[in-house]
């Protein structure tokens, strides 16, 4: 199998050495060479680090390899087949934990993704502290160890015609799209990112919207939102809808939206656009506002290395508690930003995938657009500086943290209390941030600190310094 990406670029990169088709090993569709990723596309957004450009895009024929083909079940007893899910976004790192989750359940899983998110590492010279496979060996290494299959359907949800295509050819029950540029610094280093982030996101969404209204009308869609989207308002934050009384008339409406980056404000549009569609169409919808994911293992990701979820360190698309663990692990002082006081729900990957586990078998009513706030717990950044160095001298590490002037506009010292309660009442069994859990995850960063690049550390993005030209990222 020829590497995704190549040094030299060659007018189409191909998947296979097969002169007709490529077939993704073990995922059992047939793509057309005609059909496969351009040489000037990849250039766009890998080679020039100028404007991130459209179209990763393998365009799927989607058509059946009979003789690999299951055979098909009675429609007259369709209630016991299993149910269809489609992971858009599953490459990544939510995504990719879900995936393996769900197919694990016994749901007949696809992934559909661009694969852009590796292209971001190398365009901008960051690479996951863990070693990932390619999304073709993790399937197949999937299928090897459990028997299950995982199909696959690379392309790019912006093309409708791709993503069409994939809907027809899988018919899902559930959509579960996590295929979004999902970091804020990304959306802030320039204006070319911050357009890019969103017309991605919100196009993106949309046209999921449209494939769902076009070949789907019972189809789920799972979107994941973010707690980012309320900011950090002085009063309590409610699971997406507030009652108010005005001038003696009580109604109840979308809670208030205070993005903070152009990321966190595409996440806003995609919410306004699936609460129109349910109005409009009756698409049954539920968005989960997650908060901010720490952790790297399940049960699925732990069953083999090839099968290993990534993990961002880095300033850009690292995460706070995964950065603080890493930081602790190479001997960095922790990078508080500003106060500390920034204070956010939090909740370990096996929690994410366990909640949309739950929304997909609790799906909403046609026409119902729900909300669900997807955390946890809550901490401050200072707090868990403390529980990092803490949990860090106990291991031997050498703990301390450094105050960084704040990159980002937000309130560092602020009221937060957001209520999470609907998914506990439909079944969420919360990973709790324990002593042991902190261990685990910084024994993992020791494990792999050899691989840190310590320039990445530290913040390069300013909200305020964005600018119209676009920024080189240098190693």
């Amino acid at each position: 199998m020829a590497h995704l990406l190549s040094a030299s670029c060659p007018s189409v990169i191909s998947l296979s050495s097969s002169k007709n088709s490529v077939k993704p090993f073990g995922l059992g569709k047939t793509f057309s060479n005609a059909q496969l990723l351009s040489r000037s596309s990849l250039k766009g957004l890998l080679f020039q680090d100028k404007k991130p450009r459209r179209s990763c895009v393998f365009r799927a024929t989607a058509t059946p390899i009979t003789q690999q083909a299951p055979p098909q079940t009675s429609t007259d007893n369709s209630s016991s087949k299993p149910k269809r899910v489609m992971v858009i976004g599953g490459d990544g790192y939510c995504g990719w934990a879900t995936a393996l989750h769900l197919s694990k359940k016994n749901y007949q899983v696809c992934i559909v993704d661009n694969l852009v998110r590796r292209l971001f590492d190398h365009q901008l010279g960051l690479e996951s502290l863990t070693p990932i496979a390619s999304i073709h060996d993790r399937i197949s290494r999937w299928k090897a160890l459990t028997g299950k299959s995982i199909e696959l359907y690379v392309g790019d949800i912006c093309d409708f015609e791709f993503l069409a295509e994939s809907f027809k050819s899988f018919e899902p029950d559930s959509v579960v799209h996590f295929g979004e540029q999902r970091s804020a610094p990304y959306s802030m280093i320039d204006r070319s990112r911050a357009v890019f982030t969103q017309h991605n996101n919100v196009i993106g969404t949309l046209n999921v919207l449209f494939a769902i209204k076009e070949f789907g009308e019972e189809c789920h869609l799972v979107k994941l939102g973010t707690m980012g989207e309320y900011g950090t308002p002085n009063i309590d934050i409610e699971e997406g809808y507030i009652t108010i009384t005005h001038n003696g008339r009580t109604d109840t409406l979308p809670y208030p939206k205070q993005a903070s980056s152009f990321y966190h404000l595409s996440k806003v549009h995609d919410s306004h656009n699936i609460a129109f569609t349910c109005k409009a169409w009756g698409i049954r919808a539920t968005d989960l506002n997650q908060g901010v994911v720490y952790g790297v293992k399940t049960d699925e990701t732990e069953m083999h290395e090839e099968l290993r979820n990534r993990l961002d360190y880095d300033a850009v698309f690292g995460t706070a508690l995964n950065r603080f663990c890493v930081q602790a692990a190479v001997g960095h002082p922790l990078t508080v930003y500003g106060k500390g006081g920034q204070t956010r729900g939090y909740l370990d990957i096996r929690d994410t995938v366990q909640c949309v586990e739950i929304a997909i078998a609790n799906p909403a009513k046609a026409g119902e657009f729900r909300v669900f706030n997807q955390f946890t717990e809550q901490f401050s950044v200072n707090e868990l500086a403390s529980l990092v160095t803490k949990a860090g001298s106990k291991l031997g590490l050498d703990v301390k943290k450094m105050t960084v002037p704040n990159p980002r506009v937000e309130a560092e010292e602020h009221y937060y209390n957001a209520k999470h309660t609907k998914l506990m009442e439909l079944g969420l069994e919360p990973h709790y941030l324990s002593e042991s859990l902190l261990d685990s995850l910084l024994n993992f960063a020791v494990q792999f600190k050899d691989r840190v690049d310590t320039k990445q550390i530290m913040p390069s993005v300013s909200w305020k310094k964005i600018g119209v030209k676009t920024k080189s990222m240098t190693a």
